[in-house]
């Protein structure tokens, strides 16, 4: 996630980076008011230098300098407002903090949600059963793959760090054809603890295809477009963020580090301005730790390596990409690195074809649209990867909920299907578009003839 504005001209702020370093947080996590204890698996070895963490809110910074002098504290920026910000730290690293003369205000630990019942390991907590774990998931989608085999199909693009499939969805109405229409891909799950996104890819699977006879504008999609859907890109993430049977409020993949530490943010390993600007960690154990070198985490190569491979006769097939977030309701493009409108490989037109589009979904879904960039600088980013290293049209949905109010990373399972089918329109005027995004600025003529 990334900071924002909301509305930039509202007095309401209200925002989220979506960076945010994991540690197993369970029944005897610490307290309100009290900063979290080492974890037994973090003192005992086992955890591999993973540590609780618990979220502080922070009254005073309010410029964008102040929130990155936060941040080299090595914690997550989660939430801004015009006078306070809310960070996810470990112990330590809140004490560094109030070292630097600020004020912590511990705020409370991710829900338990147990309903009174039960808890098993390996699983949602049982009040939250409606979400779905890393077999559920792939159970539903070879669901759909049956129900619908003219439409929807699978394939295998790779493994996850511990050896999990990472596969790429797709849909089209002569599905096991390589036809020459615009491609669309939406990505889902880089950050483990976002668990919301998966839902948002199975809604997306079962809508585009069980819909295909009944919505003529899913038909049209389905007809004219061959759409890629990649509902999990770090499984590992995932499935360690429950494996206690409670939220552990993880972050990163479960690739090892130099030093103990685990993992990498996968969404600061992509290989276009990796590591430029200060947008990232170079820290193991950071919560935006970007990893030893560009797309060395084995899911970001995976990921990035199929999006090359649909490159045919020297032209790329993929023309947009929505890559799935939680929390705090946004809508953003490129670049994340920079803070200009414009940068190399960026022109105004571009530019404004970018903003047109994510002003035009942001009005159907109720998101907020701004530059990835506004509030926060972030490098090595999926986004800024896609349209600097492949021309790909490129944006970051951040869903449900707007702050940690919602319940954060953790919504309940009630708002699945409210949340998802919200973006339904947003996604429909995406696909429309995908042919000639300049079509929002009235310059097909000039950049899609020929």
């Amino acid at each position: 996630m990334r900071l924002r504005i909301r509305g930039k001209q509202s007095a309401i702020l209200a925002a989220l980076l979506a960076v945010a370093i994991a540690a197993p947080i369970s029944a005897n996590a610490s307290p309100v008011g009290e900063d979290p204890k080492p974890s037994a698996e973090a003192a005992g070895g086992g955890g591999g230098g993973d540590e609780q963490i618990r979220q502080y809110e922070i009254h005073g910074p309010s410029t964008a300098q102040d929130r990155t002098a936060i941040a080299s504290a090595g914690v997550s920026v989660d939430e801004a407002d015009d006078h306070s910000v809310v960070v996810s730290a470990t112990a330590a690293q809140a004490e560094k903090l109030r070292a630097l003369g600020h004020k912590l205000d511990i705020l409370p630990a991710p829900p338990a949600r147990t309903g009174g019942k039960k808890v098993s390991a390996k699983d949602f907590p049982p009040a939250d059963a409606k979400y779905h774990n890393y077999a559920e998931m792939n159970a539903e989608i070879d669901k759909q793959i049956a129900a619908h085999s003219d439409l929807i199909s699978k394939k295998v693009i790779g493994k996850s760090h511990e050896g999990r499939d990472i596969i790429a969805v797709k849909i089209s109405d002569k599905v096991g054809e390589d036809e020459a229409e615009p491609e669309v891909l939406f990505t889902h799950h880089q950050h483990a603890r976002e668990h919301l996104t998966v839902e948002m890819a199975l809604y997306l699977i079962k809508t585009l295809g069980g819909e295909y006879g009944s919505d003529d504008r899913v038909k049209k999609m389905v007809d004219e477009r061959e759409i890629w859907i990649v509902p999990d890109m770090n499984p590992d993430g995932g499935e360690y963020d429950i494996a206690s049977g409670s939220y552990r409020s993880w972050r990163l993949n479960r690739q090892p580090n130099p030093g103990g530490d685990t993992g990498t943010d996968l969404n600061r390993n992509w290989a276009h301005k990796w590591g430029c600007c200060g947008g990232s960690s170079d820290t193991p154990g950071s919560e935006t730790y970007r990893g030893e070198s560009a797309e060395s985490a084995p899911e970001t190569k995976v990921v990035a390596d199929f999006v090359r491979s649909r490159e045919v006769g020297g032209k790329q097939q993929i023309k947009s990409a929505i890559d799935f977030h939680t929390y705090s309701e946004l809508v953003m493009w490129p670049y994340g690195y920079t803070t200009d409108d414009t940068a190399d490989g960026l022109t105004q037109d571009d530019r404004d074809a970018h903003a047109a589009v994510g002003e035009k979904m942001a009005a159907s879904n109720g998101y907020t649209p701004e530059q990835s960039s506004d509030l926060y600088v972030t490098d090595g980013t999926i986004d800024d990867w896609l349209w600097g290293n492949q021309k790909i049209f490129s944006y970051t949905f951040e869903m449900y909920p707007s702050s940690s109010g919602g319940d954060g990373f953790y919504p309940p399972d009630e708002v699945i299907d409210r949340e998802t089918s919200r973006n339904k329109d947003a996604v429909l005027q995406f696909l429309e578009n995908s042919d000639c995004m300049y079509r929002s600025i009235g310059k097909e003529e000039q950049y899609c003839k020929g």
